[in-house]
């Protein structure tokens, strides 16, 4: 696929990327947390540990997008009771875009299925069997079956949020930054709907492959996720670093961000935060940055971060969707 976004200072950021072409690129984005199985069904380190309220039914492993004989699931919290229609968030889980549990935000869509949301914790092809843009189309696939199934699940077509983090920050972002862009929509299904969001929420993300080879303080890392998600190192595949950058496609249509990010993070840099909140700005869009000072990488995964960031979520959605 190839998307060249038509706004202005592609030149600027294109060039810097072929500059860096001679750079090997070194990175890896992995999580803390335990390799699971596609839906998280083994053990998953959870503090606090999760528990389903009352008042929130979960249905498990739904196909939300087919590939042939290739199945895609999710999980999907929604409220037990009201009429709705409820505000949806697609959650995409970390993993340095090679593994980590689908499940991975299941507290967090628990807490706000608790609160009035509809959240799918959904599963998408990894790098080991699909390379970039795969893991986008998939994403957007999500979205795609969340407005198919507004009715049977009572969910709001126009409010549909977007969150994750590591990795599932970078793709919730580009979800983002790349609303309307057919060409990142692929073919996983229900076609006939928009795969547009309204909202990003995104934690400890990447936002600049490029950049990344600049700044990264842990280069020793950067050697294995992003090649093998990108299809190649940068200075055979510059084109693709830029085109996977959500900072490449800022523009003023995005959605309002909510960007999380630990200032002691050296796997994801604090300045990538900082950077993509210029961008969003700077295009005539919205970035909110939530810094947790002296946090590292994964830090909204247990207290003491994990509530504040909960609840500054649960802030953020309501501001945007106004409920």
């Amino acid at each position: 696929m190839s998307v060249v976004p038509t706004r202005q200072g592609w030149m600027t950021y294109s060039s810097k990327a072929l500059l860096l072409a001679s750079t090997p690129l070194l990175f890896a984005l992995i999580l803390p947390s335990e390799h699971l199985v596609a839906q998280g069904r083994s053990e998953l380190r959870e503090i606090p540990p999760f528990q389903l309220p009352s008042d929130v039914k979960v249905e498990h492993h739904l196909t939300y997008a087919r590939y042939g004989h290739r199945e895609l699931h999710l999980d999907l919290y929604h409220p037990a009771n009201g009429n709705g229609p409820f505000p949806g968030i697609v959650f995409i889980h970390g993993g340095g875009w090679s593994g980590g549990p689908a499940i991975q935000f299941r507290r967090q869509a628990a807490y706000l299925a608790s609160k009035g949301f509809v959240g799918a914790t959904i599963e998408y092809r990894l790098s080991g069997e699909a390379k970039y843009p795969a893991a986008v189309y998939d994403c957007k696939a999500a979205v795609r079956w969340m407005r198919a199934n507004v009715k049977k699940y009572k969910i709001n077509p126009q409010q549909i949020a977007a969150a994750g983090g590591p990795a599932g920050g970078h793709l919730a972002a580009l979800l983002g930054t790349t609303n309307n862009i057919s060409a990142f929509d692929g073919n996983g299904g229900n076609a006939r709907f928009s795969s547009r969001v309204e909202a990003i929420v995104a934690f400890n993300g990447i936002y600049d492959f490029v950049g990344l080879a600049e700044k990264s303080p842990n280069r020793s890392l950067i050697e294995r996720s992003v090649p093998q998600f990108l299809g190649g190192p940068l200075h055979e595949v510059p084109e693709v670093y830029v085109e996977a950058s959500p900072v490449a496609h800022a523009c003023k249509h995005s959605p309002p961000f909510l960007l999380l990010h630990g200032t002691a993070d050296t796997t994801s840099p604090y300045s990538q935060a900082l950077e993509m909140q210029k961008a969003l700005e700077r295009a005539g869009g919205k970035a909110e940055l939530y810094s947790a000072k002296g946090a590292n990488h994964g830090f909204f995964n247990s207290s003491p971060y994990y509530e504040p960031t909960l609840m500054q979520m649960e802030r953020f959605l309501r501001s945007v969707f106004g409920n």
